[in-house]
């Protein structure tokens, strides 16, 4: 990802506005023994960068905790970052030793598996608030969906996602899979928001 990848996206509508962007630990000396090519501010310097330029932008993350050697500073400094960013959702894992890659040939598996149990959930339970936080930033509003299928939890809902890459559910009414509607949300849970369809016509 770099600059000029974000301000083609800034410049074209029909490019949603989301980016995954993985980080793995908010830690120098995690992403240093890691073999990441990036720093802790190189990576925030960016995320300033696509705020700048999309600002309605959702980002998410993968994040790792748990990586050998990896110490209550570090974990701290992974929570901080997110902090920082308030990430709209992310793929978070507890790190696990996989024979014949670099890490498991140069590194012991020394963090116990308590400890990365304890520090995942800090991770999962502060990325629920900001996920929270965010979708309930879009109650209010309306956005424009692709619906993609029909409601796991309703047949009578379809469910689609927004510009951000969210989750959207409304009623089906007379609209078809591959539709875009537009989406008055009335309510939400940190991953999904629920509206009813209007039409900006009327």
């Amino acid at each position: 990802m770099n600059l000029d990848v974000i301000k083609t996206m800034a410049s074209y509508s029909n490019i949603c506005n989301y980016i995954h962007l993985p980080v793995q630990s908010g830690s120098d000396s995690v992403l240093k023994e890691m073999n990441r090519q990036h720093t802790r501010k190189e990576y925030l310097d960016l995320i300033k960068q696509i705020k700048s330029l999309i600002p309605d932008c959702g980002i998410s993350h993968d994040m790792i905790t748990g990586f050998p050697n990896e110490t209550d500073q570090d974990h701290n400094q992974t929570l901080s970052l997110m902090r920082e960013v308030k990430y709209d959702f992310g793929y978070m894992f507890k790190y696990s030793e996989r024979p014949g890659t670099l890490a498991a040939k140069k590194f012991e598996d020394n963090v116990s598996e308590l400890t990365k149990k304890n520090r995942l959930q800090e991770i999962v339970n502060l990325q629920q608030e900001h996920s929270n936080y965010r979708t309930t930033n879009f109650i209010g509003k309306t956005v424009e969906v692709l619906i993609e299928k029909e409601s796991k939890k309703s047949k009578s809902q379809w469910s689609g996602r927004n510009e951000q890459n969210t989750v959207v559910v409304f009623d089906k009414k007379n609209y078809q899979i591959g539709d875009f509607v537009n989406v008055y949300i009335k309510d939400c849970t940190s991953a999904t928001l629920i509206g009813e369809p209007i039409n900006l016509s009327n």
